[in-house]
């Protein structure tokens, strides 16, 4: 099993890996992506899966709230940087100035494993219609919430609890409880619990908001297993996939494309 938070490296490589195999395919299923298309991403990290547009000729702009992850992502996009084709703000997307420090509006929006951990959601898919092209399209991937490890246990430091699946699901208090007993940081994984979002959750603020869902995608083995576990990706089976509810428990990660009504 490959350490994602231990080698930054790899896992750079490995987003931008997936996102060419995965993500860009998905989005190419609606729309074209041809050189010059502007492409936001907003909690880039190291920039991995930004790097995949940049690569297809397109203009990244990357918004991550640490500053740590940004100095890897200049240093492994230092050409993209130096030829004008990426740039990277280090700031919380609700501080941004969209005028001032976008200049210009954006073809397509990407938020992968981000909106999860996003305080006030509605307020965020709402406002990125202001920096949206005309015709342009927002990216979501994340798990929902029930899934097996929608905690994002994984990341624990206790060997037991990070192979635990579903205990994020137990009430906030006995939670929060086990999280001090196994000395874990119970800021960080108490607000996971508190951001949670769900398939049905999701797809009614985007709906209360004004969009349309354009293309989704559901997986019972997240593509992203390929590298961590050695799983080959496999979407879900329809019949789960249109279980209400039910399905946030056996769905590890959702693909959404949307577009403004």
């Amino acid at each position: 099993m490959f350490d994602f938070h231990g080698d930054r490296k790899r896992y750079f490589d490995i987003q931008l890996e997936n996102t060419k195999k995965y993500v860009i395919p998905f989005i190419e299923n609606y729309m074209d992506i041809p050189p010059g298309k502007r492409i936001l991403e907003i909690g880039c990290g190291e920039a991995g899966v930004l790097k995949a547009f940049t690569d297809k000729g397109c203009i990244g702009v990357g918004v991550e709230l640490e500053e740590i992850r940004l100095v890897n992502a200049r240093l492994w996009m230092s050409e993209e940087l130096n030829s004008g084709k990426v740039s990277f703000l280090s700031k919380d997307i609700y501080l941004v100035d969209v005028n001032e420090e976008f200049k210009n509006r954006f073809d397509i929006i990407i938020l992968k494993d981000v909106i999860e951990h996003i305080h006030d959601q509605p307020k965020l898919i709402a406002w990125m219609k202001s920096f949206l092209n005309p015709g342009g399209v927002i990216f979501f991937g994340f798990p929902p919430w029930q899934m097996p490890f929608g905690g994002h246990q994984q990341v624990m430091r206790n060997s037991i609890l990070s192979k635990l699946p579903y205990f994020h699901l137990l009430p906030f208090g006995l939670y929060e409880w086990i999280l001090k007993i196994f000395k874990e940081n119970v800021k960080d994984f108490a607000e996971i619990k508190e951001t949670k979002i769900s398939i049905e959750r999701f797809e009614k603020i985007v709906i209360n908001e004004g969009y349309k869902i354009v293309q989704k995608e559901h997986y019972l083995i997240n593509p992203i297993y390929e590298y961590k576990f050695g799983w080959k990706a496999r979407k879900q089976f329809k019949l789960i996939q249109n279980i209400k509810y039910f399905r946030n428990y056996l769905t590890t990660c959702v693909y959404y494309l949307i577009t403004p009504k």
